[in-house]
């Protein structure tokens, strides 16, 4: 059974039958859009369970496509993939249980939901070049008509600016699969890994082309502008969304791509992309800090966490030392899925919080943890694990990034002022919204009801799972980076 391909295409799919069934209401578009993430989630369950193959890509399946230029629908999972679908999946059932509360053309807005469920899923499960650029694009589509649609009062200039970032970073990426294909004639991506066909200066084009790209994506600084309004004007499932999934699209580019087909070209540039990623990471944390609002908060330090997987692959491609090299790309593989899931609970908690209050202004809140404990404490939970706090998520990635960054590039470690701010901000949001004086405005504010713990207890007994127990995920990424380093 092609397992990856009904995972795939199972959401969309179900956008089109809704499309076409005659009552469209929001309680059946909603009902719709559960079921259809949720059978996508245990698929991808099952595809975890059939296992990866050590060193290489496993369930792979391929039907011809376009054989004039070698390009073929191929899809295969390895242990970068796999941990990164499994999330996909997860955050979009959450998504769809939290978007029930959406009334207004709400069949629209499953449609384009699935849409962009397939678009990612195909994005990491994607063996041909030119495949994966489709999915990556079809992408964009989906989240700016979400955040147009549905976002907040300056939603419109948000989802243009996002568009127009993340379209024009994309072409330099198509110029590097065309590089690749002329290399090899053929869009296999397993053949541009298993021989990189591109060296010297040819190699090192489409090295930068792909880091401007990728860099767009994750995003770095100093290309990052698009995002805070973007996340700031869009609906909440929309942040999850973006945060949780579409900016792993960068990162995981940087590992597939860069790191994996033009090894050499990002050995002689690592020192440049470690910088990048030592600015990021304090750039991200100061910027946070200087916020007032608890979501464009979130979202700078989005540019800190994913600023650390950057560092992550930058010293993976320095290392000479094979075992400081998969520590490096443990540590970066897993930081995706800890910021996905740590930082997705914080969309989703501040979202709540919005719905309630209708403000995201930290001063116009204090003393919420005696109205609102659940969502009080889990906030504080999520905030303890962004700021890396041992025993939950983010801590064993951080440890295992800046331990490989000490032994390789020992100047990188600056990056943990980063975290020595986020602590600071964290502390600070914690202090000011969920403690002192309590408001008398808020004293009926309602606690998370059963839809919403529902939707937030997942990420929070993740973020705890991982961080006390990790060894399940990071055996699964490990079994792929140990035959991934050359």
């Amino acid at each position: 059974m092609p397992l990856l391909t009904i995972a795939t295409f199972l959401p969309v799919l179900a956008g089109l039958v809704l499309m076409v069934l005659r009552d469209r209401s929001a309680r059946v578009a909603h009902g719709v859009s559960i079921a259809a993430t949720g059978a996508t989630f245990l698929l991808t369950l099952a595809i975890w369970a059939r296992g990866i193959a050590p060193g290489g890509f496993a369930q792979v399946e391929q039907i011809t496509w376009i054989p004039a230029i070698g390009a073929a629908y191929r899809l295969g999972v390895d242990g970068l993939s796999l941990p990164l679908v499994l999330m996909t999946a997860l955050l979009f059932l959450l998504c769809a249980i939290y978007s029930a509360r959406i009334k207004e053309q709400a069949a629209t807005y499953v449609v384009l939901m699935l849409m962009l469920e397939t678009a990612s899923l195909g994005t990491f499960l994607a063996l041909d070049g030119l495949l994966f650029y489709v999915f990556f694009e079809v992408s964009l589509v989906g989240m700016y008509f979400m955040i147009a649609g549905w976002g907040h009062e300056e939603r419109q200039r948000a989802a243009l600016m996002f568009f127009l970032y993340t379209l024009l970073g994309s072409l330099p990426l198509l110029l590097a699969i065309i590089g690749f294909y002329l290399g090899t004639g053929t869009f296999d991506m397993r053949a541009w890994i298993g021989a990189p066909p591109l060296s010297g200066l040819a190699a090192m084009l489409a090295l930068i082309a792909m880091l401007f790209t990728f860099a767009v994506k994750t995003p770095a600084f100093p290309l990052h502008t698009w995002l805070p309004a973007a996340h700031v004007q869009a609906p909440t499932a929309g942040s999850v969304i973006l945060a949780g999934v579409m900016l792993k699209f960068g990162t995981y580019g940087l590992i597939r791509f860069a790191y994996q087909m033009t090894p050499e070209a990002l050995a002689q540039a690592g020192q440049v992309v470690l910088a990048f990623g030592v600015v990021s990471a304090i750039y991200g944390a100061f910027a946070a800090l200087a916020q007032n609002d608890l979501k464009k908060m979130i979202a700078y330090t989005s540019v800190n966490h994913m600023g650390y997987v950057v560092i992550g692959v930058a010293v993976a491609a320095l290392a000479a030392d094979p075992r400081i090299k998969v520590i490096a790309l443990d540590g970066a593989t897993l930081q995706m899925i800890s910021h996905g899931l740590v930082t997705a609970a914080l969309f989703f908690l501040v979202g709540m919080l919005q719905d309630r209050a209708h403000s995201r202004e930290m001063a116009d809140f204090g003393g919420l943890l005696g109205r609102v404990p659940w969502l009080g404490w889990a906030f504080i939970l999520s905030a303890f694990a962004s700021l890396g706090l041992p025993g939950l998520a983010h801590f064993p990635a951080e440890f295992q990034i800046f331990l490989a960054t000490l032994d390789t590039r020992p100047w990188g470690v600056i990056a943990l002022v980063g975290i020595v701010v986020t602590a600071g901000l964290y502390l600070r949001a914690i202090a000011t919204v969920f403690l002192g004086e309590a408001q008398d405005r808020w004293a009926k504010m309602p606690d998370l009801d059963l839809r919403e713990r529902l939707v937030v207890g997942p990420l929070l007994a993740l973020t705890v799972l991982v961080g006390v127990a990790p060894g399940w995920l990071i055996g699964m990424i490990h079994a792929t980076m140990t035959g991934l380093v050359r």
